[in-house]
């Protein structure tokens, strides 16, 4: 099973690469944005612990982000592999994935950070808040917050994986297609 964290900062493409990877190689997609939403949506017991602590403008536990995530990959039993997407933000968060993933007798195959400058991340998310409607990305001091909150508390568990051999950094400017190539040559030098 090829298991694949794609990470990288705000406005990188991570959705949108997501997309194109599952098309492709038949991965199931887990974004914890999307996982959060059904959960909340769903009024499941983990949806509603969830939504106690962002209606307080709080980050949600680790252990209830894992739990749900658990959740939905044990859902997808005859999957292929999985993308996630937005997960794990944490150095804890990756420990726990590694442990999860160990219990079925599977790991991280590799983490394929996408690499942007930061003006065109700004760039990005201030286009696509035209296209959207997302508010979050039409503010420059928001997009600025983000981007020093990914580079603070994210960025850093990119060393969790370096130090399994398993990071590689791939060029996340140009077109769709040319950054889905070297996504796809990635993920075939990992195979």
């Amino acid at each position: 099973m090829q298991n694949i964290v794609l990470f990288g900062p705000p406005g990188a493409g991570k959705g949108t690469q997501s997309a194109f990877l599952v098309d492709h190689f038949g991965f199931v997609h887990l974004s914890t944005g999307d996982i959060f939403r059904s959960n909340i949506k769903g009024d499941t017991e983990l949806g509603r612990l969830a939504k106690t602590y962002m209606e307080k403008g709080q980050l949600v536990p680790d252990e209830v982000t894992i739990r749900m995530l658990e959740d939905s990959a044990n859902a997808h039993q005859a999957a292929k592999g999985f993308i996630f997407d937005g997960f794990p933000r944490t150095t804890a968060q990756a420990q726990s994935l590694d442990q999860f993933l160990e219990g079925k007798g599977q790991s991280i195959l590799g983490m394929l950070a996408l690499e942007v400058p930061e003006e065109e991340l700004r760039t990005r998310l201030a286009k696509r808040a035209e296209t959207s409607g997302r508010a979050d990305d039409a503010d420059p001091k928001v997009i600025q917050k983000r981007i020093d909150v990914y580079n603070e508390e994210t960025a850093p568990v990119a060393k969790h994986y370096q130090s399994q051999g398993k990071y590689q950094g791939v060029q996340g400017v140009g077109s769709m297609e040319e950054i889905f190539g070297r996504l796809s040559a990635a993920i075939q030098d990992l195979s």
